[in-house]
């Protein structure tokens, strides 16, 4: 099964007449499946959830990204916290998003780790913490420093995520010698690989000017990068229960565009959409 999602659902004209913001309701006439974005800054109300959980479809599910705290992007700035705060967190965060997880509706935890996460002793020791805090949830890990795709703790990786059951996430992003992690198309957990497009803006990735998170994810991919992307697609498909695929590159608005163009090219009808979409006409 293959299935495809933006990040947020707000910030997609195209799917509203050329209007914004878009709303959960209208998002899911189009797509099976949604990153929240929100919960890194800081962890949702249950009524925030429940009221995600009544505006989509029965096979609609959610992505949503673990706290800032969860992923220790706090250890470089100023509001460093205490191992019992980042547990409290954790227990919180779970709590939280209990009515995804009583309606079948959480695709997956993800972890987008800092680029400070290197790959080192104590953050191989942090990843087995991360499963012991939440035993029987799904969980997917984007690392952001090469040092995890080195051809001397490659395999080590491989392996810690499959032992922990964790999805590593395939990232698409621009890529020199000396910035990014590299595309690497591996399976660690059968029931779900995971793909997340950035782009390729190079320029605007490595650039941090004062605009740099509105510039980054500047780019549109052309439908031969997409027709490229759909062959390792269905590959992947052939060895993994479910790959879903994000598209995160959203500083012109082409994410939405680019996915369902590459929904088109793969020839993918999502249940439960059909007649939503019929509806917004």
């Amino acid at each position: 099964m293959i299935t495809i999602g933006l990040t947020t659902w707000s910030e997609h004209p195209i799917l509203n007449d050329g209007n914004m913001p878009v709303s959960l309701n209208a998002y899911a006439a189009y797509f099976p499946t949604v990153e929240i974005d929100n919960s890194f800054y800081g962890v949702p109300r249950v009524s925030v959830v429940i009221d995600w959980v009544k505006k989509v479809p029965n096979s609609f599910q959610f992505i949503i990204k673990a706290n800032r705290f969860m992923t220790k992007h706090d250890l470089r700035g100023s509001h460093e916290i205490g191992t019992l705060a980042r547990h409290s967190t954790f227990d919180n965060f779970v709590h939280s998003i209990e009515p995804l997880i009583g309606s079948n509706k959480l695709k997956i935890i993800l972890f987008q780790i800092p680029p400070f996460f290197n790959f080192n002793r104590e953050n191989l020791d942090y990843l087995f913490d991360i499963r012991k805090l939440m035993p029987h949830l799904p969980i997917a890990v984007e690392f952001r420093n090469n040092s995890w795709y080195h051809k001397n703790n490659r395999l080590i990786t491989t392996k810690t995520l499959q032992q922990l059951n964790f999805t590593e996430v395939i990232v698409d992003e621009p890529h020199s010698l000396n910035t990014g992690v590299p595309f690497y198309p591996v399976i660690t957990n059968s029931n779900l690989t995971m793909i997340r497009l950035h782009g390729r803006n190079n320029q605007g990735w490595n650039n941090r000017s004062k605009n740099w998170r509105k510039e980054r994810t500047l780019y549109r991919y052309s439908d031969e990068e997409l027709s490229n992307l759909a062959k390792i697609i269905d590959k992947l498909d052939k060895k993994s229960k479910e790959v879903c695929i994000i598209f995160n590159n959203n500083s012109g608005k082409d994410a939405a565009p680019n996915a369902l163009k590459l929904i088109d090219i793969l020839n993918l009808h999502f249940k439960d959409l059909s007649d939503r979409q019929l509806s917004l006409f």
